[in-house]
């Protein structure tokens, strides 16, 4: 059976949890917290990063590589677009919102969800203002143009729509919503991908994991 190293909560481990149910793919769950120093995971993930996927013989410790591996390991139900150009463009989607979106989604989370629950300090509240009201918005306006109003970006959902809104499930635990006046498109993709049964189910487990549920 295929093993999945992480957590709940992590956006990257949630992709790869979803990836598996949409699937219908069975999977054990290894707790692992990232960057923990464990040198026993260190042996088959040295950057100490979650997710890791161990199938078989196979080793994978890149949510964006795991979930590209499902996709030809076991391609039914497809969570790729079929057409090269949209394909290319999921890449993209899923590399700015799990790279520079994630980390501000992530900088929000830390500040007003981990330093008072989980080490008792305060935020900064100067930080998350500056990641709110200066640096997110550019990203923001550019994926309000990106996706649709109705639906998803490719029609079927994908990993890209996925990849567009985890990060923001996220900043949600720790207060952040988008702004539906401001980016109505956004905010419909995000409420439109969190109801789906699969990301649902993960979501209702990770809230039990933060302690919120």
């Amino acid at each position: 059976m295929i093993k999945v190293y992480g957590v709940h909560g992590s956006p990257f481990v949630r992709k790869v949890f979803v990836a598996l149910d949409i699937k219908g793919i069975p999977y054990e769950i290894v707790p692992q917290m990232p960057f923990s120093g464990d040198q026993e995971y260190l042996k088959i993930n040295p950057l100490g990063k979650v997710p890791t996927l161990v199938d078989g013989d196979l080793t994978l410790g890149d949510s964006k590589v795991i979930c590209r591996y499902l996709e030809s390991a076991y391609p039914e139900p497809a969570l790729y677009p079929a057409d090269i150009a949209d394909r290319a463009m999921a890449d993209w989607y899923e590399d700015l919102c799990g790279g520079p979106v994630a980390e501000m989604a992530a900088g929000i989370f830390f500040q007003r969800f981990m330093r008072p629950f989980a080490f008792k300090q305060e935020p900064d509240e100067e930080l998350v203002s500056n990641i709110i009201e200066k640096r997110l918005p550019p990203m923001l306006d550019y994926l309000e143009g990106q996706v649709p109003a109705d639906g998803f970006v490719f029609g079927e959902f994908t990993m890209a729509d996925l990849s567009i809104a985890s990060p923001f499930f996220n900043a949600a635990y720790a207060g952040y919503e988008v702004d539906a006046s401001r980016w109505p498109a956004m905010a419909g993709l995000i409420a439109r991908v969190k109801a789906l049964p699969e990301v649902a189910a993960v979501l209702e487990k990770e809230a039990k994991s933060l302690g919120l549920g």
